[in-house]
């Protein structure tokens, strides 16, 4: 019976040495969301061998995350990555940014990989009482007590770049705190207009409205899995599994799932795992 247990013993210990691919995400729904899509995913494919390092917090800190070595791959926007992460001037094509982003990181060490499908711009949302319908009428219309993101605030593609392209003018410094707060607070009165994400889940239900950008200020924010070069030699078949998911989400099913989350409450690993069967990909 002893040698029984020691062998079972030994068994646990070579499985919790077994590599495992490391999924990471920052710290809002949608990451939640898209972190469990990927990690799912490559269980079903390769045989449960992920783990997840979710909620690394803002851009930085995970791409700090990925170069270091403590995530394997993670979620990003190309708007984020080209200005905040690459520092670069802002590109209002696609495509361009796409392949801006992709040589910058490149020489990070880095590979970015075909969009997921949808888009995730800022989006300037107020009460849908206001009269503003774009950002030029409220410009004209302010000033605004804004609320916001800590990102947004301090971003050049955020706030600063916004004032200067519009001279909003605002009500006070903004009001920053986590995303998933701002809305409430926008419902609540506490603030005039936010600055939150184009495929916000509550943006579908809530009596808001997002202020076209008609001076095209915010660039293209296309999703895509950024990935360490040597998860392809390491994870035999992982970067097959990863191609599987590009082109697969929609911007208003990306909008869908994170009310699910955000409006149900329901839990990130039920609305991954509704995705996939939908997708066809379980």
């Amino acid at each position: 019976m002893r040698g029984g247990v020691a062998l079972f013993a030994l068994l646990l210990a070579g499985c919790s040495n077994t590599p495992r691919i490391r999924v990471g995400s920052k710290n809002f729904s949608e990451q939640y969301i898209l972190g469990e899509i990927i990690a799912q995913h490559l269980e079903h494919r390769l045989g449960g061998r992920v783990s997840r390092k979710f909620g690394l917090g803002g851009t930085l800190l995970a791409e700090q995350a990925l170069e270091s070595g403590g995530i394997d791959l993670y979620p990003e926007y190309t708007g984020t990555a080209l200005t905040a992460v690459l520092k670069a001037r802002v590109l209002r094509e696609p495509a361009a940014a796409l392949q801006a982003v992709r040589e910058g990181y490149r020489s990070k060490g880095l590979l970015w990989l075909d969009p997921l499908g949808f888009e995730n711009t800022f989006a300037m949302t107020v009460r849908r009482e206001h009269g503003a319908n774009t950002l030029t009428e409220a410009a004209a219309a302010g000033p605004w007590r804004l609320g916001a993101g800590y990102e947004f605030v301090t971003r050049e593609d955020g706030l600063p770049g916004l004032k200067k392209a519009y001279a909003l003018r605002l009500d006070g410094a903004p009001k920053t705190m986590d995303l998933g707060l701002l809305y409430q607070a926008l419902n609540r009165r506490q603030v005039d207009m936010a600055a939150g994400n184009s495929t916000d889940g509550l943006l579908a239900i809530l009596p808001l409205k997002v202020l076209t950008d008609d001076r095209h200020y915010f660039p293209p924010y296309e999703c895509a899995i950024v990935i360490r070069p040597d998860v392809a030699s390491r994870f035999p078949g992982a970067s097959t599994a990863l191609a599987e998911l590009s082109g697969k989400i929609t911007s208003a099913q990306m909008q869908r799932m994170n009310y699910a989350l955000d409006g149900k409450h329901r839990p990130a690993k039920e609305i991954a795992r509704d995705f996939l069967k939908s997708a066809g990909l379980q």
